[in-house]
């Protein structure tokens, strides 16, 4: 599990998110409980990278998460190449980051 790097993701409140990136098929750790968003990593003109955002969703394994994921060929369709995990045990806050976000990037497989 070699993290590629952070990015910091805002949800609509103004909250800030700092999310660990992380390629496409990375194995995870059992029972960790996650806030994820699936993007698309670009090489962006200043020789950094950028995200097009995909799909943000939750769950309590992560590491179970993207076997036979129900969106996958959405993600498939958008490139999806990352994805990037924000540590959360408590499905409540889960579920309320996850709200937060999609309410300020409306990503186009969650709709």
């Amino acid at each position: 599990m070699t993290k590629l790097n952070t990015v910091t993701f805002l949800g609509k409140s103004g909250t800030e998110y700092g999310f660990d990136v992380y390629s496409w098929g990375t194995g995870f750790k059992k029972d960790y409980g996650a806030v994820y968003f699936i993007t698309e990593r670009c090489n962006n003109y200043n020789g950094g990278y950028s995200h097009n955002k995909i799909y943000v969703g939750q769950t309590n394994d992560i590491s179970s998460r993207f076997d036979d994921h129900h969106k996958q060929n959405c993600f498939d369709k958008h490139s999806a190449n990352c994805v990037c995990i924000y540590s959360e045990q408590d499905e409540d806050k889960r579920i309320e980051i996850e709200g937060d976000l999609i309410d300020n990037y409306s990503p186009p497989c969650n709709g």
